[in-house]
């Protein structure tokens, strides 16, 4: 399997993760700009932003947890040669499944999708790491 093709997911992943930033930092100017949230407000890190703002933040935070364990997997699966067409076919569903739950997060946040999009992506990444500890440690 090709190195681009290994790393497209990974790139698109990423991708999502700058535009929840900027939509975030856009949010977050736009609530001082209007004078809806003081500096002072936020100054030391309080959690102090409207409801909007909070909810692309949390989205954007949101994307160095689960996705950490991807990010890892490709890390070593890519060096030790172990990334094959099953690795890229999964890394796929699962950046789809972020996609989706970064979606569902930022538009009407219903936990229950959420929720369902989340471990969509909890079983696909566990699917991921079991196939890529199977063949490095049966040396397949």
């Amino acid at each position: 399997m090709s190195v681009q093709m290994v790393l497209l997911p990974v790139f698109v992943l990423v991708g999502l993760a700058f535009v929840l930033l900027l939509w975030m930092a856009g949010a977050r100017r736009a609530t001082l700009v209007s004078g809806e949230t003081k500096i002072r407000d936020i100054a030391l890190g309080q959690q102090n932003w409207p409801q909007r703002a909070t909810q692309i933040g949390n989205c954007y935070r949101n994307q160095f947890e689960l996705p950490m364990l991807f990010y890892v997997l490709i890390a070593l699966a890519l060096p030790l040669r172990k990334a094959d067409l099953v690795i890229v076919l999964l890394s796929w569903v699962f950046v789809v499944t972020r996609f989706v739950h970064a979606g569902i997060f930022v538009t009407s946040n219903d936990l229950n999708r959420r929720s369902l999009a989340w471990f969509a992506g909890v079983l696909v990444l566990f699917a991921m790491w079991l196939y890529f500890a199977l063949k490095l440690l049966l040396l397949i």
